[in-house]
Parts: structure tokens; C-alpha cells; sequence
């Protein structure tokens, strides 16, 4: 498992007719703050922010196909050269990170395969690196741009 420190950020909150919603500097836009969204939002920082990851690189909730179905991954960031690099799936903190997470991940991953796999609770976080066919536990998340 790989430990996260996340950053303190001032997100921008607002409250209209009883919802919260937060906004996303990514997608420029406000969002529903679902507990999905909260631990969203803040893995993306820490991506930004602590590990130096450029923003402009990382996509969020974007459409992809499997088979006949229209699915969206959480959060995607790209290499220097613009190739899929990294794909994140996040969860609720109170939603457990079992197998059944991993697989939702790696049926994303046959529509765009990248390099490393993150699933994500917030609270905990786990790191696949791809390698000979074969997923491989990593203890950190990588460097940008490590192959």
C-alpha cells in the first residue's frame, strides 16, 4: 500500500438548494462533491501538487467504450509524448478496496492500456506497475513519466 499525505488545498465549496458542489479546476467547471468526487479531487492535487505531475496531462471522467458500453474512467494522466501513462480509480472512503476494484480497473484498462494502475479509497491506496504481462505491486507511485 502507498502512503499518501494529502495536501491542504483551498478547494472553492458552494452550496445551492441543500447540494454541495466543488470546483474543478481541471474540467473548469463545478462538480456534485459526492464522497467520490472529495476523494477525487484531492488525489488529484496530491498529484499536482506533491508529486509534480503536470495538470495539463490529466484527464478526468472522460467517456470510454467496452464493447457496447459507455463507461468513465476517474482520473488518466498522459506522458510527455500524450500516450496513456497512468489510470486512477477512486472510491468513497468508506468503500472497501478489494478485487472487485481492480477488475473495474483492468476492464478500463483493455479500452486504454497504460503503464500503471492506482486505486484509491483515500484513505488507502494501491499501485500496479505493468510489466511482461504481468502486474507488479509497487510501493510508491511513480515519477512522472517513468516508463
Amino acid at each position: 500500500m502507498v502512503q499518501i499525505n494529502y495536501p491542504e488545498t483551498d478547494f472553492k465549496i458552494k452550496e445551492e438548494g441543500g447540494k454541495e458542489s466543488i470546483f474543478d479546476v481541471l474540467r473548469k467547471r463545478w462538480v456534485a462533491l459526492s464522497p467520490e468526487e472529495w476523494v477525487r479531487q484531492n488525489f488529484i492535487q496530491y498529484l499536482i501538487q506533491v508529486n509534480d505531475y503536470p495538470s495539463s496531462l490529466i484527464a478526468v471522467e472522460k467517456e470510454l467504450k467496452l464493447g457496447d458500453l459507455k463507461k468513465r474512467f476517474d482520473v488518466l494522466i498522459y506522458d510527455k509524448e500524450h500516450q496513456p501513462w497512468m489510470m486512477v480509480e477512486c472510491k468513497a472512503m468508506n468503500v472497501k478496496l478489494g478485487e472487485d476494484v481492480l477488475q473495474q480497473l483492468l476492464r478500463y484498462n483493455i479500452s486504454i492500456p497504460v503503464n500503471y494502475l492506482v486505486i484509491t479509497n483515500g484513505n488507502s491506496c494501491y499501485v500496479w506497475k505493468r510489466q511482461n504481462g504481468k502486474l507488479n505491486v509497487q510501493n510508491e507511485l511513480p515519477v512522472f513519466g517513468t516508463k
